[in-house]
C-alpha cells in the first residue's frame, strides 16, 4: 500500500500532511553561520531560544515567524531551494526524490524514533541566548549524515 508522501508531489499535500513531513529533529533550529566568500553554510551547536530541547518542538510555532526574524518559512514551493537543510530532513528528502529513513516517524510509527537514531537535536545543542555572539563561530559542529 503506497503512502501519501510515495504518491503526493510536496506541492500537492495537503496542509496536514505537509506538516506531519517534520520528522522532529530540529536541526532547523540550529543557529547557521554562512561563510561571506564560499557561501557555505556551518551549522552551529547553538538553537533557537524558542526550541524546548527535551522535545525538539518549538514552544511558539504558529508565531515563530513573527517572533524570530531569521526563522524561514518553508513552503513545499521552496523545499528545494533549501540545500542548508540537513540531507536527513524529510522535505529536502522528496524534494530530491528520495524515499524517508527508517526513523523518520510517520515510517516507524513513533515520534521518538528520530531521538533513538540519534538524528535530533536533543541532548546536544545549547540556546543561543547562553553563548556570546563573538563565541558563535566557536560552536561550528560537523554532523554525521545518515
Amino acid at each position: 500500500m503506497s503512502t501519501f508522501w510515495e504518491t503526493k508531489t510536496l506541492e500537492e499535500m495537503s496542509d496536514e500532511e505537509w506538516e506531519s513531513l517534520c520528522d522532529g529533529c530540529a536541526r532547523c533550529c540550529m543557529i547557521k553561520l554562512q561563510d561571506d566568500e564560499t557561501e557555505e553554510v556551518h551549522y552551529t551547536a547553538l538553537v533557537c531560544d524558542l526550541l524546548d530541547q527535551d522535545t525538539c518542538q518549538c514552544t511558539a510555532y504558529p508565531k515563530r515567524h513573527e517572533l524570530v526574524a531569521n526563522c524561514v518559512v518553508l513552503t513545499p514551493k521552496r523545499a528545494g531551494e533549501f540545500q542548508w537543510l540537513p540531507k536527513s530532513c524529510a522535505y529536502r528528502t522528496l524534494a530530491e526524490g528520495r524515499p524517508l529513513a527508517w526513523w523518520h516517524p510517520l515510517v516507524s510509527g513513533s515520534a521518538h524514533s528520530v531521538h533513538q537514531a540519534e538524528i535530533s537535536v536533543q541532548g546536544k545543542v545549547i540556546a543561543e541566548s547562553e553563548v556570546n555572539e563573538e563565541a558563535e563561530q566557536d560552536m561550528v559542529i560537523r554532523w554525521v549524515e545518515m
